[in-house]
């Protein structure tokens, strides 16, 4: 295989990944995200939840020590050794306690973040990204985020996944001002992963994109993010639409200037057929609207 060209920080394609088995116990293999040159630049493995006990942590329904998830970390360490992926872990999501624990006293947060610094240590994860969609405090967010880059270290990446709502004083699932948060702690976040779908946002046109823009937000830490089916929830835009929404706005901005796009789930994600059964389509017709799988570079 010739090597794999290195992506320049923005655009991102960025790829979320829950579903690692389908309900007749089907693996969803990773692989293809290399084999079949998707210029993907960063894979979230979702979805990290804290529970009531400190320790007790699990990937979707089960410890990450589990054995159904040894071939996916045999998997994202094979994405990893490309050089040009980077692997994060998602924690939080629609499930609610994660970050009430992480947003407790000092004993209390030492007692639930401990375990997790653990868990991103074994399996080697280069970055986190923070899905806080309950109520949580802007000392607990700016704490955690802290703790995590002075266990860390400058190159893991920490990233958050707002409603794009929230980017534009609208309605916000998390609790903090995330313009606050930008302003105090945004040198330590490498970008958003802004939700345009579910109700909170949509992408068939530039206009919400660009009231975000307009309040001040730097257009590279942006990345767009969208459903990569109708089955995945409301707010879905075809290849076309995508494209057009995308291809516009890097026209007015530059395209080194947009934060790239990112797709709410691997599993199920529709080739520009509307079809099912190769996901990693999605992610190659993504980088190309993007110019990555022309060779370009931001």
């Amino acid at each position: 295989m010739p090597p794999l060209p290195v992506p320049s920080s923005t655009p991102r394609v960025v790829i979320y990944h829950q579903t690692q088995y389908l309900s007749d116990g089907t693996y969803i293999s990773l692989l293809p995200l290399i084999t079949e040159f998707t210029n993907v630049t960063h894979v979230m493995i979702a979805a990290f939840h804290l529970n009531d006990n400190p320790g007790d942590i699990t990937l979707n329904d089960d410890p990450p020590s589990n054995e159904k998830y040894d071939v996916l970390w045999e998997e994202t360490s094979t994405l990893q050794f490309s050089e040009t992926i980077k692997v994060l872990a998602m924690l939080g999501g629609a499930a609610k306690g994660t970050f009430t624990r992480l947003d407790g006293d000092v004993s209390s947060f030492e007692a639930f973040y401990c375990p997790l610094r653990d868990v991103l240590r074994k399996y080697t994860f280069d970055g986190i990204d923070l899905d806080v969609e309950e109520h949580m405090s802007l000392t607990g967010v700016l704490r955690l985020i802290d703790r995590l880059r002075a266990d860390f270290g400058p190159k893991f990446l920490i990233t958050l996944a707002p409603v794009a709502t929230a980017l534009h004083f609208g309605p916000n699932l998390s609790g903090f001002d995330y313009q606050a948060l930008e302003v105090m702690r945004g040198k330590e976040i490498a970008w958003y992963n802004a939700q345009f779908y579910c109700g909170w946002g949509e992408l068939s046109n530039t206009a919400q994109v660009e009231t975000i823009y307009a309040c001040g937000w730097d257009t590279g830490k942006i990345v767009l993010g969208t459903v990569t089916s109708p089955g995945n929830g409301s707010g879905w835009v075809g290849y076309d639409g995508l494209r057009s929404t995308v291809r516009t706005l890097m026209a007015r901005h530059a395209r080194g200037k947009i934060g790239g796009i990112m797709g709410w789930e691997y599993f199920n994600a529709l080739d520009q057929d509307g079809k099912e059964g190769e996901p990693w389509t999605w992610v190659k017709a993504v980088a190309d609207i993007l110019g990555l799988a022309d060779g370009q570079k931001g």
